[in-house]
């Protein structure tokens, strides 16, 4: 019989997942569960050591020896401190070694309880990498701490070999064993590289095949890539390809951006919504706007996820990801194109078919109205920035010519500096450059204007609502006046004295009549006299009411 702790079930699951066979046991009562667990199951072979300091080495000479990583387990305390000598020549000597060190709760360090220390992180630079596992009680803690195993394991022997630390915090009680069997757990596996004639990668291309509700998410990417013709008709007609403006055109044929506006218009649990689940998604690129396409995956998620890129790091943002491929994107896009069975499915039709069968979203004057009109009118060959909040969010109902560069601080999704990452890139640029920004993420940034280092070819729109409008559209979020007053950030602030004082040519408008004038000069394609700044001032208690009217729409 096993622990009923569910972290330790998912380490000790995981550790047989990884073939991690071999695992010195040092004595103690706070990892009694984690060795009640490892000596009864009959795949690991356990050896005895009192002594952490020998225990340590011992197990780096089993790694040593037998080529596999090898893992030490001690209690908690200074039992751990024991084990720095072997971490450390473990270290330097490249060895694979895992370190579990069982812990107290985290409430309880430094309250004079016995056997007490900080314990994560203990061994600093010395290890490849160190986590703390937490105590599991919801689905979402069962899930970090299976990420969070399966990234310490990956790590033994990625980009050189060396040990990792597993700190695992155990509450009372400690010697509740009624579990029966290890959990089934999920297994995150790492290719480095993509050999078509490797026979190991035989395996991944075959699973692949088998699937036929396939998906491709593009994220952000800060570029236009050209795939070749040849490339681009062997892989669009295999996968449903989703992607937003911030993707830029980095994938091949035909972009689903209008994704968000697809799943809201279908009811969930329906038969239709059904055949979008996909069996398998692939992932490349940056971040993904949509929180609704967040939800969707990890509702429902597909067999595989497997997440490509250069630095080969886990990034689960679906919950789902099985695979991490250690390689350039668009390189193993090339290398796909030329795997793939050629077989019929319909899957990526239905999502061609269902974005086509959305019509652009026509807006009265509101702050989704002026973005539009911006969009219907901008260059082709522009630069175009989104500031973070509802401005990116309203921009994605939007078409936009494929040739024009997005670019937005999506990295933590902050509003500060969105205005001053614009003007740097533009003072860099010989394109057009428009900025579309709310107001209190240009507010907090118009310092950026003060240095005045800025070309004529910037042109800024503020969409001007008097606060944090987005702020109302939250679901579940009720304010009352004093509530909604600090929350929102409430303001009459304008900013034309600034502007003009910065050397902008500066329009306005306050209702469509003087939004379309404005925009006739505003777009223009070709170098003014000077940069240009158009302040559009709209309600944002119409314009949340007018989103949710939209979005009501579509399940007509």
């Amino acid at each position: 019989m096993f622990s009923d702790k569910k972290n330790i079930l998912q380490l000790v699951a995981l550790l047989k997942a990884h073939e991690i066979r071999n695992i010195v046991l040092c004595p103690g009562s706070r990892n009694t569960p984690l060795i009640q667990t490892i000596a009864n199951h009959p795949y690991f072979t356990c050896h005895s050591a009192t002594d952490e300091r020998s225990a340590g080495f011992y197990a780096l000479g089993l790694s040593l020896n037998g080529g596999k990583p090898a893992a030490v387990c001690c209690t908690s305390g200074t039992a751990l401190l024991n084990l720095h000598p072997a971490v450390a020549e473990a270290f330097y000597q490249q060895v694979p070694l895992v370190v579990i060190s069982a812990d107290r709760p985290e409430a309880w360090i430094g309250q004079m309880d016995g056997q007490t220390l900080p314990q994560p992180g203990v061994f600093g630079n010395l290890v490849k990498m160190s986590v703390n596992l937490p105590e599991i009680n919801t689905d979402e803690e069962e899930w970090f701490c299976n990420r969070l195993v399966n990234e310490a394991l990956l790590e033994l022997n990625h980009h050189g070999k060396g040990p990792v630390h597993i700190n695992i915090p155990i509450s009372e009680p400690l010697f509740s064993f009624k579990t029966e069997e290890l959990p089934e757990v999920r297994v995150i596996e790492r290719y480095q590289g993509l050999n078509i004639y490797d026979k190991k990668y035989d395996d991944l291309i075959a699973r692949l095949n088998k699937y036929n509700r396939r998906m491709m998410i593009a994220g952000q990417a800060n570029m236009i890539y050209m795939f070749e013709r040849k490339v681009s008709k062997l892989l669009y007609k295999h996968f449903a390809w989703l992607t937003e403006h911030t993707g830029n055109r980095t994938i091949p044929g035909m972009p689903i951006k209008n994704f968000d506006a697809i799943l809201y218009s279908i009811p969930e649990g329906s038969e239709e919504q059904e055949k979008l689940y996909p069996e398998i998604v692939i992932t490349y690129g940056g971040h993904i706007v949509s929180k609704r396409l967040k939800q969707f995956l990890r509702k429902h998620p597909p067999k595989e996820h497997w997440h490509v890129s250069l630095d080969g790091k886990v990034t689960d943002t679906y919950c789902s990801v099985t695979t991490i491929i250690e390689i350039d994107p668009f390189e193993f896009l090339d290398k796909l194109a030329y795997m793939m069975e050629n077989k019929n499915t319909d899957y990526p039709k239905r999502w061609e078919t269902l974005s086509k069968a959305i019509p652009e979203p026509q807006f009265p004057f509101s702050e989704m109205g002026a973005i539009g009109a911006l969009l219907k009118n901008i260059p082709a060959d522009s630069a175009l920035h989104l500031a973070n909040s509802s401005t990116v969010r309203y921009a994605q109902l939007f078409n936009i010519p494929e040739t024009v560069e997005v670019c937005c601080n999506r990295g933590t999704s902050g509003i500060e500096g969105s205005l001053s990452t614009s003007l740097g890139y533009a003072y860099m640029s010989e394109k057009i450059n428009f900025t579309v920004i709310g107001d209190l993420s240009f507010f907090y940034d118009m310092n950026a204007l003060w240095s005045g280092k800025f070309n004529n070819n910037v042109r800024i729109m503020l969409l001007n609502n008097g606060g944090g409008e987005i702020f109302q559209a939250l679901p579940g979020l009720k304010m009352n006046d004093k509530t909604h007053r600090y929350v929102t950030a409430r303001h009459n602030t304008n900013a034309e004295a600034w502007a003009k004082a910065c050397g902008f040519t500066y329009l306005s408008a306050r209702n469509d009549e003087e939004l379309q004038n404005a925009i006739a000069t505003f777009a223009e394609n070709k170098e003014l006299d000077s940069p240009m700044f158009l302040e559009v001032f709209t309600d944002k208690a119409k314009d949340v009411e007018l989103l949710k009217d939209y979005y009501h729409s579509l399940r007509k």
